[in-house]
């Protein structure tokens, strides 16, 4: 039935589970904030918010492409369309693939030719993201450069020139955010990964993963530190930065025994940080009005 078929590529991009969406979504707002020096154009703002739900559901719709060997012998995801048989590996392309130009007619309305040059690299990081999980030890860090890529993005938009040095630290601070919470995400399906043969970090860092995580979480906070510095962002940024740091450590406490559901929902609290942090720069752009 099409109610049916409808039903199975919803959850095939995952829009039932809009976590993945505000992970992507909070470094792109960031962005938007600190390139518009506050609150950025409406359409702008739009283009980009709806352009972020695009690209993670055709990121998600290629990852169980890629995934779909994978995916039937883990706990976790043995019942996502694809894996379950219920949505061929064929119809989960071709729905990254009419997703994803969506997303880039949707860039175009912007008639801006340097973020329409960058959405092209973008779109081909979180084509082959999936993929990367056979061949690279770290993927989260793949990922992570896959996820910070609407950064560039959101300046060409916006200003005349790109300051690569800000967009640069910004998209730093993101990867570091993005392999931590990647790694606690890797965490909760370490056993499934190393029978089935999947590399993550989780694997990588061993029994150093807590300490890893904690590192990439400070790293991150200092980079963005660094960013409020040289943007001359005001105390509520600041403030924002210490709320997150106090998340990390909450995050720490969640998986200190490493036990797979609180390693899940550490990954989940995510959310919380990158929403304390555009908190501080909308706090921030209130407090200069």
């Amino acid at each position: 039935m099409l109610t049916e078929k409808l039903s199975d590529y919803f959850k095939l991009m995952r829009l039932h589970k809009p976590i993945g969406i505000f992970l992507l979504l909070w470094p792109t707002l960031w962005a938007l904030w600190l390139a518009a020096g506050g609150v950025p154009p409406l359409k702008v703002l739009l283009v980009f918010v709806v352009g972020t739900v695009l690209m993670r559901s055709a990121g998600c719709a290629i990852n169980d492409y890629a995934d779909r060997d994978f995916d039937p012998h883990v706990a976790r995801t043995k019942d996502r369309p694809v894996a379950s048989g219920r949505v061929k590996p064929e119809e989960a392309v071709r729905l990254f693939v009419a997703v994803s130009l969506i997303a880039f007619g949707l860039l175009t309305t912007l008639r801006n030719e340097a973020t329409i040059l960058l959405a092209i690299p973008g779109a081909l990081l979180a084509g082959s993201y999936p993929f990367m999980k056979r061949w690279i030890v770290i993927p989260q860090a793949y990922l992570g450069i896959a996820f910070s890529w609407g950064i560039p993005m959101t300046y060409a938009a916006l200003r005349t020139a790109i300051p690569w040095g800000e967009v640069l630290l910004l998209m730093a601070a993101n990867l570091c955010w993005v392999i931590a919470y990647d790694t606690q995400y890797a965490m909760a399906d370490r056993d499934d990964d190393l029978r089935v043969g999947v590399k993550s970090s989780a694997i990588f860092f061993g029994r150093f993963d807590r300490l890893n995580i904690a590192i990439l979480h400070g790293v991150s906070l200092l980079l963005l530190a660094e960013l409020g510095r040289l943007t001359n962002c005001g105390m509520p940024f600041f403030v924002s930065l210490v709320v997150a740091a106090g998340i990390a450590v909450y995050q720490q406490w969640l998986i200190r025994n490493r036990d797979p559901q609180q390693c899940f929902r550490a990954f989940l609290n995510n959310n919380y940080f990158g929403a304390a942090i555009f908190l501080g720069l909308l706090l921030d752009t209130v407090s200069r009005s």
